[in-house]
């Protein structure tokens, strides 16, 4: 996406335990290139698609994620994130972080920083299409969208698990295009 400014936004990327994690690294570095201070925040199953390190050298920020590892290292803590947030984006979600955060639970650090935060949220999921059709995913992303949560939704393609159909990311210019909308 051309022409994207995000000067002076404050972005915390969430990224889930996805095999679309690794889209995170391009979107990060995005995201920072459009002038936005990001802090990514990873659960710790995105950690086993994606390094923490990759994210950080691209931010040029702390990549958080043990919600108790950040008071031994005078990180930014989970409360000072969720302040300073002009925007949560959480791309990849997964079922799981999406069921997280439709129940209010704050298990872990994005769990506990999205329950925080008064920013706008926008969640872009990533996973099988038979998870995403599941009613139980959709009651959870409508309860979401109920509360004024933003959605990039899934594309319909191929996925990593040998299906087609609905659940692949969207496109990293459609989540950037929302996050601009969802901005200005």
């Amino acid at each position: 996406m051309e022409n994207l400014n995000l000067e002076g936004q404050t972005i915390l990327l969430g990224v889930t335990g996805s095999i679309a994690a690794y889209k995170s690294a391009d979107l990060c570095a995005r995201l920072t290139e459009a002038g936005a201070c990001v802090y990514p925040i990873l659960s710790e199953s995105a950690c086993k698609f994606i390094q923490p390190l990759t994210l950080q050298i691209l931010s040029k920020n702390p990549a958080l994620v043990d919600l108790w590892y950040e008071s031994e290292h005078n990180l930014p803590n989970h409360i000072q994130l969720a302040d300073a947030a002009d925007l949560l984006l959480v791309a990849p979600a997964s079922a799981h972080c999406v069921a997280q955060f439709a129940q209010g639970l704050a298990s872990d650090l994005l769990s506990t920083v999205h329950l925080a935060t008064q920013a706008p949220v926008i969640i872009a999921p990533a996973m099988n299409g038979k998870m995403y059709e599941h009613k139980a995913t959709q009651d959870n992303l409508e309860t979401l969208q109920k509360r004024g949560y933003h959605f990039v939704n899934p594309e319909v393609g191929m996925l990593a698990c040998g299906y087609e159909g609905v659940g692949k990311l969207a496109s990293l210019d459609s989540i950037l295009g929302k996050v601009q909308s969802v901005l200005t």
